[in-house]
Order: C-alpha cells, then sequence, then structure tokens
C-alpha cells in the first residue's frame, strides 16, 4: 500500500472527507485502508467482537463508541482476531487496551486513549448504519483511507497505483 493520506487530500481535494486529527495510532500497522464496516455501540463491545469474528476481506471496522474514555471497546484478542481474519484496520471513537500487544498485531488500529477497563457484554448496539464523529460520516461501502498523517473517506476507491 504505497499510499499517503496527504497526496490524495492534494489529488482529490473535495472529494474526500478529511477526520479531525483525534485518533492515534496503535496497531502494529501504520498504514492501511478499505472498504467501512460499522459497528455503534457505547461502553459494550459485544459486536465488536460479533464482527471481527466474521471474514474481515480487508474492511476497516469503524467503531462509534460515543467518544467515551471509561472503558475499552477493543483489546488484544479481538485485535489479533480480526488481523487473522482478514481486517485491514480498525478505528474506534473511544479506548483500547492492551496496547504493548496490539502494536506488535498486523492490523491497524487507530483510537482516541488507552484505558485498562473492559467493557461490558450485554449484545447492545447496531450494525453497518452511517456513523458520525470527527467531523464526517462513515456509510458503510466508502472508503477509508488511513496513515501516520490521518484518515480520509471516499466514497469510491481510489486507484492506488
Amino acid at each position: 500500500m504505497a499510499f499517503h493520506t496527504s497526496d490524495l487530500s492534494d489529488a482529490l481535494e473535495d472529494r474526500v472527507h478529511i477526520l479531525v486529527p483525534m485518533l492515534h495510532d496503535f496497531g502494529g500497522v501504520s498504514r492501511f485502508n478499505g472498504p467501512i464496516s460499522t459497528v455503534k455501540c457505547f461502553e459494550d463491545n459485544s459486536l465488536v467482537g460479533a464482527a471481527l469474528e466474521e471474514p474481515g476481506q480487508g474492511r476497516v471496522l469503524v467503531i462509534d463508541g460515543g467518544g467515551s474514555l471509561r472503558c475499552a471497546l477493543l483489546g488484544d484478542r479481538l485485535a489479533a482476531l480480526g488481523a487473522h481474519n482478514g481486517w485491514s484496520g480498525i478505528l474506534v471513537y473511544g479506548c483500547i487496551r492492551d496496547s504493548e500487544a496490539i502494536a506488535h498485531t498486523s492490523i491497524g488500529v487507530k483510537a482516541m486513549a488507552t484505558h485498562p477497563r473492559k467493557s461490558v457484554k450485554r449484545g447492545v448496539g447496531e450494525r453497518d448504519l452511517p456513523v458520525h464523529f470527527g467531523g464526517i460520516t462513515f456509510t458503510p461501502g466508502h472508503f477509508v483511507y488511513a496513515d501516520p498523517d490521518g484518515v480520509l473517506v471516499s466514497e469510491i476507491a481510489v486507484s492506488l497505483d
């Protein structure tokens, strides 16, 4: 993946949406892209686990955790599961835990912060609906491009050749 978000931003200008700088890199991969799949949940990561159990097929899981800083929605086991199942990356509008282990996992992970507390598991949340945070809307089937400089969203796949 030889893209750079700065180059994509220059080339596509008003055809991409740029996430407000709010997520930090935690994964073992710092540059990732793919079609969007979403989970909307608040302090309950049940649907996050269910999503990452599916074949990722190069998708990026976008988790709208409501920006909660009170618990983690992703840990080392779920990140490893996502990597094993072919997910390209995970964006978390909330916290992760087990950051040292996640840093050695072959998946892109960006999140707001770390928190040692695990989430509850009540099966509450929604899947594959548009979610909005950081000034942009993440729509399932649109495309995410992420690297150390930021996160872009495009309605169509961008040729990276």
